[in-house]
């Protein structure tokens, strides 16, 4: 079992940044593949980036592209989302997962443990 908690969440205005941070408890954190996901409210739960067990790889959507950056460390047994240049459309809760991988995945349907999330807002 593992248990992730998020954190760093609240209300920015756009432009801002915000830095989540997930920690993870229970099991062996280096050998997990760590997703961000996030959903807005009336939608379906969407893919936002994923690093691998090592952080050596990271893949994110199209929308985080080039304002998002996800990093992690293992010593800490925490991984990060920085999010730059924070948009409405950005608002939502953002969660963080853990897949029994060692590659990046963004499938959602692979990820075993979820946090509660974070809600982050962005005014306009």
């Amino acid at each position: 079992q593992v248990q992730l908690v998020e954190s760093g969440g609240g209300l920015v205005q756009a432009g801002g940044s915000l830095r989540l941070s997930c920690a993870a408890s229970g099991r062996s954190f280096a050998r997990f593949t760590m997703g961000w996901f996030r959903q807005a409210p009336g939608k379906e739960r969407e893919f936002v980036g994923t690093i691998n067990s090592s952080g050596s790889r990271t893949s994110y959507a199209d929308s985080a592209k080039g304002r998002f950056t996800i990093s992690r460390d293992n010593a800490k047994d925490t991984v990060y989302l920085q999010m730059n240049s924070l948009v409405p459309e950005d608002t939502a809760v953002y969660y963080c997962a853990a897949a029994n991988s060692l590659v990046v995945i963004t499938s959602r349907d692979r990820y075993l443990w979820w946090g509660q999330g974070t809600q982050v807002t962005v005014s306009s």
